[in-house]
């Protein structure tokens, strides 16, 4: 995450087009998150409401999979026990890995998911600096604009963003783009559910305004998941609300999100190795990130110049 102390890595099957992408915190991180999207795979993410008893995390696994790629984050899990790492419970350290599943079963092998093996891979390839992105980890199997079905799907993948503000504090959002809806940029659709006929996009928020009553779980391949990670001090609370105001560059980016057939849900870390700033400002700048990383993901795999958008 180009950020001190804060590792990335990637692991993927390309056969079966699936991944995993985990962020690892050896030294510990403040952490909370804020899911909006109704449909979530999810592990240890009620640890991080500000009411919980855990005040620190270790590593954060996005996977491939849906429910059955949870079980990747136990490679994780492992990876950081076998290095000391983890809560002090006073009889061993338990290493704290909230985790988040994408549906991308759609695509590729449907009975191929990320495994312990695969979270494991993952970490010992995690590395600090500026992550690869594309589609690699858990944007291996990762689509976009799923209203027509995954016929007139897009390609997308994992993306990356980094802003700089005064006094050396950094604010950065890796997300994995697997959404329902369209991405935008610059109010232009640069990708989605294609038309069936002729070249250009669908258009899914038009679109579903025809469908009334007609929607139904056969739309279930989506969900967007970002990590917002600073090095300013933040407290649990203050995580929770730059995670509720990064949200905001989702709903910048994708349109429409936070569906039913969404499980979105924004990870906010603080390694506290800089001084503090205003929460408003970190949310703000957080929101900012989340929207470019969500583009740089499809830029990543696509040339949006190369599309058109629809009329």
């Amino acid at each position: 995450m180009n950020i001190k102390g804060v590792l990335v890595g990637h692991a993927e099957d390309r056969d079966a087009l699936t991944g995993i992408t985990v962020i690892l915190i050896p030294d510990g991180a403040t952490a909370s998150c804020d899911v909006r999207g109704s449909a979530p795979g999810t592990r240890e993410v009620a640890l991080l409401e500000p009411t919980k008893m855990i005040r620190k995390i270790h590593g954060i696994a996005l996977c491939g999979g849906s429910a059955f790629g949870l079980r990747a984050a136990q490679g994780v899990v492992r990876y950081l026990k076998e290095r000391g790492i983890g809560f002090d419970t006073g009889i061993v350290k338990v290493p704290i890995v909230p985790s988040g599943v994408i549906f991308d079963l759609g695509i590729g092998k449907k009975d191929v998911y990320p495994d312990e093996e695969m979270g494991y891979k993952a970490c010992i390839n995690a590395k600090e600096g500026i992550p690869e992105v594309g589609s690699i980890g858990v944007g291996t199997g990762a689509t976009i604009g799923k209203v027509l079905g995954m016929k007139f799907a897009s390609k997308s993948g994992i993306g990356f963003h980094e802003e700089s503000l005064p006094h050396g504090i950094k604010v950065s959002a890796l997300t994995v783009v697997n959404a329902f809806g369209d991405v935008y940029e610059n109010e232009k659709i640069i990708a989605g559910a294609r038309k069936p006929v002729g070249s250009g996009f669908l258009n899914t928020e038009r679109y579903i305004r025809t469908l009334i009553g007609t929607i139904t779980s056969k739309f279930m391949e989506n969900t967007t998941l970002s990590v917002v990670a600073t090095n300013a001090d933040i407290t649990k609370e203050e995580a929770k609300k730059i995670s509720e105001m990064a949200h905001d560059g989702m709903a910048r980016a994708i349109r429409p999100v936070h569906t039913m057939f969404d499980g979105d849900i924004v990870f906010t870390i603080g390694t506290g190795e800089k001084g503090r700033i205003s929460v408003n400002i970190l949310g703000t700048v957080a929101a900012i990130c989340v929207e470019k990383s969500i583009i740089n993901a499809i830029k990543s795999v696509t040339n949006p110049e190369d599309s058109q958008e629809s009329s």
